[in-house]
């Protein structure tokens, strides 16, 4: 049986992980808006994992007989318009879920849950590839600057991502 303080702790992570569901689904209707059907298509591989990531928390309470409590999922707010100014609410935002990952983790250490510290370590090496990779897409987007065709060439690139479901755990 899980206990009630990480319970606690995993429930919570899965409302985050719904609302960057939430958070990217909003914002690949901001790039529907500016025809940028590559970014489209990264957000919506993007939307995926994020459900991934919250379904197999989800899983994971159940599995160790703990109960899922699903709460309201805040409204998303896009604080840019360019994509430059997208992609670094999306860095800044993928940090603060590494900011909670770890949080889960210092949970599971205090009451030394060895079994949700190895679930978790997947999220962790996770995170680490998501802040890689969206810090990747910034930097090309800064070097890109104004210029459209190099903008449409990262588009291009981005049109080519796939949804792979991860093995968590």
């Amino acid at each position: 049986m899980i206990n009630e303080k990480m319970q606690n702790a995993f429930n919570d992570q899965i409302n985050k992980e719904f609302y960057s569901e939430y958070l990217y689904l909003a914002m690949k209707a901001k790039f529907a808006e500016m025809n940028l059907q590559g970014f489209v298509n990264w957000f919506d591989v993007q939307v995926q994992e994020e459900r991934a990531h919250g379904m197999g928390m989800y899983d994971y309470i159940l599995e160790r007989g703990g109960e899922v409590k699903l709460e309201a999922i805040d409204k998303p707010q896009i604080k840019g318009t360019t994509p430059i100014e997208i992609f670094e609410q999306v860095v800044e935002h993928e940090e603060y879920v590494t900011s909670r990952i770890n949080a889960l983790m210092d949970v599971a250490e205090e009451i030394k849950d060895r079994a949700a510290l190895s679930f978790l370590d997947w999220y962790l090496k996770e995170q680490v590839e998501e802040e890689s990779s969206v810090g990747g897409v910034l930097a090309t987007l800064k070097l890109i600057g104004d210029d459209k065709k190099a903008l449409l060439m990262l588009d291009k690139d981005l049109a080519a991502r796939v949804f792979n479901p991860p093995v968590i755990g």
